[in-house]
């Protein structure tokens, strides 16, 4: 195999390895953007829910009695965040563990091709010093 033929299929292989770590890494985007936005959706229309009950209330019996429901619906809304974040750093750690396994994998392909042409050259050397 020529010098060029080795370039070319290690820059294809490089490209092939980018193509996958990019695809990765939009789609673990897509579905944080995409958690992230139905959190906030479900947050606000809990908050913009309580808050239509409050400007109905026209006096302070009303407000003590919805009061624990403002607490309740704040509550909530911090519990709802707080999952789409431990979710969010779930999926990131799994996309980062499978960059880390197509890394390795090519660390491992490079060794192993790198391995072989060290054997090749130490044969034609020894070959060479034969004749």
């Amino acid at each position: 195999m020529s010098i060029n033929e080795q370039f070319n299929a290690t820059t294809r292989q490089f490209a092939e390895t980018a193509a996958q770590v990019n695809q990765l890494a939009l789609e673990n985007f897509e579905k944080i953007f995409g958690l992230g936005l139905s959190t906030l959706e479900q947050n606000a229309s809990a908050t913009f829910a309580y808050l239509g009950e409050l400007t109905a209330v026209r006096d302070q019996e009303g407000l003590k009695t919805l009061w624990p429901k403002g607490v309740q619906v704040a509550r909530e809304n911090v519990e709802r965040t707080i999952g789409a974040s431990q979710e969010t750093l779930a999926r990131t750690l799994k996309t980062h563990e499978a960059i880390g396994q197509i890394a390795k994998g090519q660390f491992e392909s490079a060794t192993a091709q790198a391995t072989a042409a060290a054997e090749r050259t130490v044969k034609q050397a020894t070959r060479a010093g034969k004749a």
